[in-house]
């Protein structure tokens, strides 16, 4: 499988207050080493982790993990703009992408709660519906509502590296809705991230048993 997997650990992480939330501990990691761990374990590809706030910090806690600043099959990309949006992020990640990469998983760091079979199983029905279409863009979605990641075949780089979007690559799907397939999931793991103060709260009181599991 060439595919990419493009983490969004960056960002300035404002609307929880003074905190970072990639830094909070979830079981006996943190919210940013969960969603790597998660991400590894599936083996859909390479993986490019992009930091900007508090690099240092994170660099630090990558040590742990087969993630190089080097190009290698696992890499960490420093990107400076960080706090231009998110955008700049993934064209980080995009840029440093394999040249034989087939698609695109941009995945954020704060999804703890989706498993390694679901990033296999979007990446297998990515890999299908790419058979018999080179322009695919995969959607998760769970019940009508629609989450993340979501999955560019390498056809749209160029679009992403040009997108002026600043909050991720919206105009791009927009523009190709005929090439976007929406997949079913079978949890809400896909809608569950950490904005604010209470998102947080609550994942912790809903989710403590499973984030005491290896």
């Amino acid at each position: 499988m060439s595919l990419t997997c493009i983490v969004l650990a960056a960002g300035l992480s404002r609307r929880m207050g003074v905190e970072n939330k990639l830094l909070l501990p979830f079981g006996d990691k943190t919210i940013v080493e969960t969603t790597i761990q998660q991400i590894l374990n599936a083996q859909i590809g390479e993986v490019i982790v992009v930091v900007g706030y508090e690099a240092e910090k994170l660099n630090s806690i990558f040590k742990n993990y087969p993630l190089s600043h080097r190009s290698s099959p696992n890499s960490i990309v420093e990107n400076p703009d960080y706090e231009q949006g998110m955008t700049t992020s993934i064209k980080a990640g995009v840029n440093a992408a394999s040249i034989s990469t087939k698609g695109y998983m941009i995945c954020l760091s704060d999804m703890v709660l989706i498993q390694p079979e679901e990033y296999r199983f979007l990446a297998e029905r990515f890999f299908e519906i790419l058979e018999t279409d080179e322009m695919a863009i995969v959607q998760p979605v769970f019940k009508g509502e629609r989450g993340n990641p979501v999955l560019f075949s390498h056809f749209y780089k160029k679009d992403i590296l040009e997108t002026v979007d600043t909050e991720g690559c919206r105009s791009v799907v927009q523009a190709h809705k005929n090439h976007l397939y929406l997949v079913e999931m079978p949890s809400q793991h896909i809608l569950q991230d950490i904005d604010f103060q209470e998102d947080y709260t609550v994942l912790i009181a809903q989710n403590t048993p499973l984030s005491k599991k290896s």
